[in-house]
């Protein structure tokens, strides 16, 4: 089965120095049909203005990943970590029995503009934990490049979960097929440019919820950056 969910039909908040697209219900934006995919419960589209950001607050249980996307994202938490994060950098934070951070735009002059993913673990009050890694342009150019797994395998970030997230940049003849094994789902979300995923034809900001199916096949891409997430049911 393959749902479409478009870009235009997110959730959106504006707050002046923050703009966001809600892929699911998240904060102010409640739709009951959209309330998460598998264990995959927030991925949100963030564009935050130079200087501004996020205060300090508490997250439990939760593993958080960001993945930006343009400009300088910079990061503390209670854990004692402290980075700046550009593309190519992606970011896990397993909030586990709780954690404290915050998040800016590190720039006066320039925006930030990230993905923020929210995954629910498979073990509850772990210890928090924290892990960031770089993943260049070429190392996803024309291939599915591991950036996320539930144990770390071929240099991705691990998470609390049986869940895998891929990462492609797609152009031209590119084609790429990610089989599923029995009762896996997989969600295709389209970052930017464009493609053909399992016949369906995706822009910036849509994605695919595909579930009963036997693998992800992308195609026909047009400057695209996709994310690809292997999930349980």
């Amino acid at each position: 089965m393959l749902n479409v969910r478009k870009a235009n039909e997110r959730g959106a908040a504006s707050f002046g120095w923050l703009k966001s697209q809600h892929s699911f219900s998240f904060g102010h934006y409640h739709d009951p049909k959209h309330m998460g995919f598998g264990p995959l419960r927030v991925i949100n589209e963030d564009r935050v203005s130079p200087g501004r950001g996020f205060d300090s607050h508490g997250h439990r249980n939760m593993e958080i990943i960001s993945y930006v996307l343009e400009g300088a994202l910079e990061h503390k938490d209670s854990m004692g970590n402290g980075s700046v994060l550009r593309y190519g950098d992606v970011q896990r934070m397993s909030a586990g029995s709780g954690v404290v951070h915050s998040e800016y735009n590190h720039s006066k002059e320039e925006g930030v503009h990230f993905l923020q993913i929210w995954i629910e673990p498979n073990t509850m009050n772990e210890a928090p934990g924290y892990e960031e890694k770089h993943f260049d342009a070429a190392s996803k150019q024309g291939r599915l490049r591991l950036i996320a797994s539930n144990d770390g395998r071929d240099g991705s970030v691990s998470m609390r979960q049986d869940a895998s997230i891929y990462a492609t940049i797609m152009n031209g003849d590119d084609a790429l097929t990610h089989e599923l094994a029995a009762g896996r789902l997989a969600y295709v979300h389209v970052i930017r440019g464009s493609a053909l995923v399992n016949g369906v034809q995706l822009a910036g900001g849509d994605a695919l919820k595909v579930s009963g199916e036997e693998a992800v096949r992308l195609e026909k891409a047009e400057a695209a950056e996709i994310l690809v997430f292997d999930l349980p049911q």
